[in-house]
């Protein structure tokens, strides 16, 4: 076994830890993938609250790791380094891991690596299914929606990004609205099989647009409007208004990422099998992954989709990111800071009437 990487990933409500290494052919393997989720604990509040998140992650972090190590059938003395994400996230959680991750790096003697929660979205094709540089991501999750051009280690070229709401976070507040009894993208894509999703005409956000670039707040809007013109709702028209909600995030998403693929084209004429790889928690949505391959099949791209466990929040990604980082010496001090904000391509400015969670993106 060459080296082995303990991951620690606390930025949001997860709490989680992962050892991966690579086999004797140099292929990534993960020998733990331990992710306890916080969902029961923000359920009442209708979202994620920071100060309950932090607390949470306090209370986990010393089971979900020795879980980790422990299914990984290694110890603290078998690891090359500790990876931990140093961000973007939420403060709180983010201290809680990074401190834990320096904590057993510096008692044990092992290198530190920092990772960025978006290098290791982006990373993950690389994790799953070993393919070479460069190659295009389009990320998408509660925080941010953006496509990436990934050229190498630690090189990263944004495309588009969203200019108010991420996905992630429109399908959230979709499902608060229609008072679905589950949290989240997941319950509107399951009300969603049973409806009809050219009932309600709702907008396609930046369709057609040149720039590369998401917006989702007015399709928000144009759901809540939708809703309060059919008051009371009746089972059908929730059904519907989930189905039309997501086809119009679907057509959004196809059309920027249409546009994205034909530049990737010209800049890369020559790549033998050009990839392009979807990461973050809403490409676990079935919707949306058949029209990014109708998309990919007609730009001649392969697209790549991690497993569903793979798509969210995990310490896999992470680990990983840092076995990747730690063979290239890109190791970091007990000194790195965590960082609410930290855009992958950091060579670029938010943009004018970026939302606030989309100020990460």
């Amino acid at each position: 076994m060459s080296a082995l990487i303990l991951g620690i990933e606390t930025s949001c409500d997860e709490t989680a830890a992962s050892v991966v290494g690579r086999d004797a052919d140099g292929r990534p393997l993960i020998l733990s993938n331990v992710v306890l989720s916080q969902v029961a604990e923000h359920a009442a509040f209708g979202g994620v609250v920071p100060e309950i998140a932090a607390r949470a992650h306090v209370e986990a972090i010393t089971g979900v790791v020795e879980a980790a190590l422990a299914d990984a059938g290694t110890g603290l003395g078998d690891l090359s380094a500790v990876a931990a994400t140093l961000g973007p996230g939420l403060v709180g959680g983010l201290i809680v891991g990074a401190m834990t991750g320096k904590a057993l790096a510096a008692a044990r003697g092992l290198a530190f690596v920092g990772v960025n929660h978006l290098e290791g979205h982006a990373l993950t094709p690389r994790l799953t299914d070993g393919i070479a540089y460069p190659y295009l991501v389009l990320l998408v999750s509660g925080g941010h929606t953006q496509i990436l051009l990934v050229r190498g280690l630690g090189h990263y070229e944004r495309w588009g990004t969203t200019i108010d709401d991420a996905l992630g976070e429109a399908f959230d507040k979709t499902a608060k609205l229609l008072g679905l009894p589950e949290q989240g993208g997941a319950a509107v894509e399951k009300f969603a099989r049973g409806g009809d999703p050219k009932r309600f005409a709702l907008p396609r956000p930046m369709k057609g647009e040149k720039r590369l670039d998401f917006s989702f707040s007015g399709l928000k809007t144009a759901v809540r409007q939708a809703a309060q013109a059919v008051m009371p709702l009746a089972d059908q028209d929730v059904a519907d208004l989930c189905a039309s909600f997501q086809a119009a995030a679907a057509d959004s998403l196809a059309d920027r990422i249409a546009r994205a693929l034909a530049r990737f084209g010209a800049e890369f004429p020559n790549l033998a099998e050009p990839v392009l790889a979807v990461a973050g928690g809403v490409a676990a949505n079935a919707a949306i992954r058949l029209r990014l391959e109708e998309a990919c099949r007609t730009a001649g791209v392969r697209l790549i989709a991690p497993p569903l466990k793979l798509c969210g929040d995990n310490a896999a990604m992470i680990a990983y990111a840092g076995l990747e980082r730690f063979e290239a010496g890109r190791l970091d001090g007990m000194d790195a800071p965590v960082r609410s904000r930290w855009p992958l391509d950091e060579t670029v400015a938010p943009l004018i009437g970026f939302g606030r969670r989309g100020a990460k993106a």
